[in-house]
């Protein structure tokens, strides 16, 4: 399966045009997507519903949306009456496999006084893969503001991980009243493993990266924990200091994977080519 992680910065891209078409192109071989920086109905993108308009120029990928900025943006059409509409920003998730259930967790914002700080949040989606079984996927934005208001979030983050098996799935259990309708379908799973796609907003030095893949040894390198993750572009046989996603020269963009999946990554690679947005998007090809 290839996974893909692009910060679509709204659609704008390295020319200063907006073309969701020319990101959809750019990503349509991949059977997994997760997308950060996807908005409805702002202005300087034109009102358009972002996530409506990828899903259709993607027919063949079922999607999920997760809004983290809820605005209103509604107004009185020609007759006067109430148009209700929402101004969002967020994150999306698309797959060829169907999502068969998905939660948007709210992650820790920081009020500040002067710098503009915006809610971020970890959206999540169940997908159940042909050789791996059920797997979380999660696409994610974090802070860009500092370390300080990261790793709030990256706390909040595992917590999420480590808390969903235990929950169980979107519904579980029986009921009662089964005319009721309320067990209508299969139960959704929860799985243990799972993948976290995206703008992470901090590189491999920094103190969010060992939060996840675990601390470096000067003697034994990566220590890596056996229920945390891997970065996959390592485990691919990437080094940790090199392949660059953003205008600034840093690797941002991240694809971590349970301990227990690291062995199916296959390869990474980030397009260079890409120009929808400012980032690149990473590519990773799994055994799922």
């Amino acid at each position: 399966m290839k996974l893909v992680t692009y910060n679509i910065q709204y659609g704008l891209g390295k020319d200063n045009r907006y073309d969701l078409a020319r990101i959809a192109r750019e990503i349509e071989d991949a059977d997994v997507i997760a997308l950060q920086e996807v908005e409805r109905h702002w202005q300087r993108s034109g009102c358009v519903d972002s996530p409506t308009v990828l899903g259709a120029q993607l027919p063949e990928h079922h999607w999920v949306y997760g809004a983290n900025l809820d605005m209103d943006a509604s107004y009185r059409d020609a007759e006067g009456r109430l148009v209700n509409r929402r101004r969002q920003f967020g994150t999306m998730i698309l797959s060829l496999r169907p999502i068969v259930s998905s939660r948007n967790h709210m992650l820790p914002k920081y009020g500040t006084l002067t710098q503009h700080s915006i809610q971020q949040g970890a959206l999540e989606a169940v997908i159940v893969t042909e050789r791996a079984g059920p797997v979380r996927i999660y696409s994610i934005h974090l802070s860009h503001l500092s370390a300080a208001t990261r790793l709030p979030q990256v706390e909040a983050l595992l917590d999420i991980h480590t808390r969903a098996p235990s929950e169980g799935g979107a519904w579980c259990g029986g009921h009662p009243e089964p005319e009721a309708g309320w067990t209508e379908g299969e139960m959704p799973p929860m799985p243990a493993n799972a993948i976290l796609l995206g703008d992470f907003n901090f590189t491999w030095r920094a103190p969010e990266y060992d939060r996840i893949v675990g601390p470096r040894s000067e003697r034994y390198d990566r220590l890596n924990r056996l229920t945390g993750f891997v970065d996959a572009w390592v485990a691919a046989g990437r080094r940790e200091d090199e392949g660059a996603t953003a205008d600034n020269g840093k690797r941002i963009d991240f694809c971590f994977v349970s301990a227990a999946l690291a062995s199916r990554v296959q390869a990474a690679r980030i397009d260079a080519d890409a120009s929808g947005s400012d980032h690149q998007p990473l590519w990773v090809d799994m055994d799922l």
